[in-house]
Order: C-alpha cells, then sequence, then structure tokens
C-alpha cells in the first residue's frame, strides 16, 4: 500500500507517537499529531536505547545526533549492594553482528530528536490539543478535540501512554495491580566520574541502578524499594530525598557516594499493566505503553515504542489495506512484546533475593559465570538486543 494518500492522527507526542509519526510521514503519509501538554518535552530522566532500538534510530535517519547526544555503553555492571563488591560485568559493546549502539540518553534530548524528525517530515503537530473520542470504524475514522473541533483520519494511532483512552475503546478498561514495589528517580551533578555503563546494586527487597548522561555531566538514578503501602503510578510526585537515603541505609558506600548528592527525587508505584489483548480496532491501533506497559527492569519501554513505529510503518507499505496491515502488526507485536514484558517481571524478583545463603548462591553463580563465560550470558538477551525492526520477516 501506498502510504502518499493514507491521512493519519497520532493521538499523543511521546517517544512511540513521535516516532511513529515521522516513521509513516518519511514515508510519504499526511500526519497529524495532537498532544495534550501545552509543550513536547519530558522532565530530567535517563533511558537505555539498547541495539534493537539503536536499529530504527538509524532508520529514521538519528543514528548520528543519537550517538553524539547519548553516552555509548561499554558494559553492565552487577554489584552487591551491601558491600559493593562486583557481582559480574556484562559486555555490551558492539559485536560484528550488530553494528547499532547501546545509547545511556536523557530522555528529553530523545523526545527533541524525534521531536525535530517530525517537523522535518512535514508532520503538522498541535500541543494543547487533547482528543477526547474516537469513532474507529467505517470508511474512515473520527477524531474529537476537547475544544470541539471534528476530523476525519485513514488510521488513527493510540500513542497516549498508560493511561491510554485509546486503549478502553480497543479493549476496555483493565485495571492495574500494584506490584508492591516503588522507584525513586533523580538526575545529579558533581558526583564525579561514572564509567560509561549502567552500574546495579541488588540488595534485599530493593536495588539501585545509575548511569552517566550527556557526556557525563549527569548521573541518571533509579531506585526501587518493596513496600506495601500503594503509591500512586506516573513519575511526577516529588519526594523528599530523606526517604531515598533511609531506604538504603547501611548500603555500600558507592550506593551512598549516588544519594549524597541527590537534591530532587521523584517517587512513583510500579503497576503491573497486562499487554493488550487486542491492539487495533477498526482504523485505530495502538502503539507504546498504550499497548504493553512494562516495568523498568529490562530498559526496554522506549525501545518496544520505537519497534513499533517502524514495523506499523513497514506493515502498511507491506499490505494491501489498513485492515490487513494492523493484523499483520498486531501479530508480530504482541508475542514479542509480552517476551519482554515477563522478562523485566523476573528481573525485578531476581535483584531482590532477601535470603542471605540464597542471595550468597545466586551472586555466586553470577560470578562464576561472569569469570568462565561472560559474553556467554550476555547472549542470554539476544532476543532482545539483536532484533532488528527495520529487517525482521513480516511473516
Amino acid at each position: 500500500m501506498k502510504l502518499d494518500r493514507l491521512g493519519v492522527i497520532v493521538a499523543g507526542g511521546g517517544i512511540g507517537g513521535l516516532a511513529a509519526a515521522a516513521a509513516l510521514a518519511q514515508a510519504g503519509a499526511h500526519v497529524r499529531l495532537y498532544e495534550r501538554r501545552t509543550i513536547i518535552g519530558e522532565i530530567g530522566a535517563g533511558l537505555q536505547i539498547t541495539p534493537n532500538g539503536s536499529a530504527v534510530l538509524a532508520a529514521l535517519g538519528l543514528a548520528e545526533e543519537a550517538r553524539e547526544m547519548g553516552v555509548t555503553a561499554r558494559g553492565v555492571v552487577l554489584h552487591d549492594g551491601l558491600t559493593g563488591r562486583a557481582v559480574m560485568r556484562l559486555p555490551v559493546g558492539q559485536r560484528l553482528a550488530n553494528p547499532h549502539p547501546w545509547l545511556l540518553m536523557h530522555r528529553a534530548d530523545l523526545v527533541a530528536l524525534l521531536h525535530g524528525a517530525v517537523r522535518a517530515a512535514g508532520v503538522e503537530v498541535e500541543t494543547d490539543a487533547e482528543v477526547v473520542r474516537i469513532s474507529p470504524e467505517g470508511e474512515r475514522a473520527e477524531v474529537t478535540l476537547a475544544d470541539g473541533r471534528c476530523m476525519e483520519a485513514d488510521l488513527v494511532i493510540g500513542a497516549d501512554g498508560v493511561r491510554s483512552y485509546a486503549r478502553s475503546l480497543v479493549e476496555g478498561d483493565l485495571s492495574p495491580r500494584f506490584t508492591g514495589q516503588v522507584a525513586w528517580r533523580a538526575l545529579v551533578r558533581g558526583m564525579g566520574e561514572h564509567p560509561p555503563e549502567p552500574h546495579v546494586f541488588m540488595g534485599p527487597g530493593r536495588h539501585m541502578v545509575s548511569y552517566p548522561l550527556r557526556g557525563g555531566r549527569l548521573v541518571n538514578i533509579v531506585a526501587v524499594e518493596e513496600r506495601d503501602e500503594w503509591v500512586p503510578e506516573g513519575w511526577h510526585q516529588p519526594d523528599d530525598p530523606i526517604s531515598l537515603a533511609m531506604a538504603f541505609r547501611g548500603w555500600c558506600s558507592a550506593v551512598q557516594l549516588r544519594i549524597e548528592h541527590v537534591a530532587d527525587v521523584h517517587l512513583w508505584g510500579l503497576f503491573r499493566h497486562p499487554v493488550a489483548r487486542r491492539w487495533a480496532r477498526g482504523r485505530l491501533v495502538l502503539v507504546g505503553d498504550a499497548a504493553h506497559p512494562t516495568l523498568p527492569f529490562l530498559a526496554q519501554g522506549a525501545n518496544m515504542a520505537l519497534e513499533d513505529a517502524w514495523l506499523l510503518r513497514r506493515a502498511l507499505m507491506a499490505a494491501e489495506n489498513v485492515a490487513a496491515a494492523l493484523a499483520r502488526f498486531a501479530a508480530l507485536r504482541r508475542p514479542r512484546t509480552e517476551r519482554i514484558v515477563a522478562a523485566a517481571d523476573h528481573n525485578s524478583r531476581l535483584y531482590h533475593l532477601r535470603h542471605p545463603l540464597l542471595r550468597h548462591v545466586a551472586h555466586g553463580a553470577l560470578a562464576a559465570s561472569g569469570r568462565l563465560a561472560p559474553r556467554l550470558l550476555a547472549r542470554r538477551y539476544d532476543w532482545v538486543h539483536d532484533y532488528d525492526a527495520t529487517a525482521v520477516p513480516l511473516g
């Protein structure tokens, strides 16, 4: 199907919405994007763009800019959080089979990069414009904005995040479940040189991850704690750094150094959402967190959204009509995203082993694997990182 006659409306200006808008507009589609916030941007936070996400950025023509904005990771280091001892190091540098880098990026930088690509591709972008009604059935979909304006499109992309209105239309409301975990997120300055790699400090009932951003000028910190008290979802809720310090009191000096530099911190509750059973209804399709919210234990939320964008473009270009394209897209995406979400859930349990003997045995096994076959252990997640949405067969 040629996309030069396809009219597309994207509801949502996050990573998934921007990437989908850029991918389709670059292929010739007429795309309009509506974002309910007054600006397209993100507050300070870090994310990891693994090679599967970098492959999509390259296809969008953004590889060089992404490298300049990000820090190229050389490995992932796992530590015992109580002693600080390095348990193992996973090499994640480029291999001959995969030319795409593992990048540590500021979320705001990635959003700005995608926003630039959207503008360059001729997408009509409007902020302070909330989509409040979608009628996806019929020859064309109908979309209504909060100000009363109505418009039509051949395709509507629901990229409206974890509290997705679009998802409620596709498969009804599904209540998320609190995982019993909360997470703090902070950016710190002046901590000293941080190696170009994520460091994970594991311990009983909690863990901390840190990695550098923007050439090492900033360090991103995410810390997770198991607790019974329910905390709202969404990471815009401020918290007192003292709460973070109390949660990790008694941990190693490296963790204490990170906490000492935290001036502002945000807290959010981690909720488990099922991957959407249905991804499309009529001319409406879901991408990003609207389809597959995930826990932050495999660093794949942004990467899955980037994959969605490019595979939706490929499915549309390969199909005879929109309905066939959306069916193929859903068949491709659901099994992979379900597997990634499940793997992230599994990691959350591995990081938080409470029993001292069990933790000692598990860390010993990791250390032995790291000494004897580090690359073999790293390849455990090749199915995640070596996936190339620009080349994978469409089935």
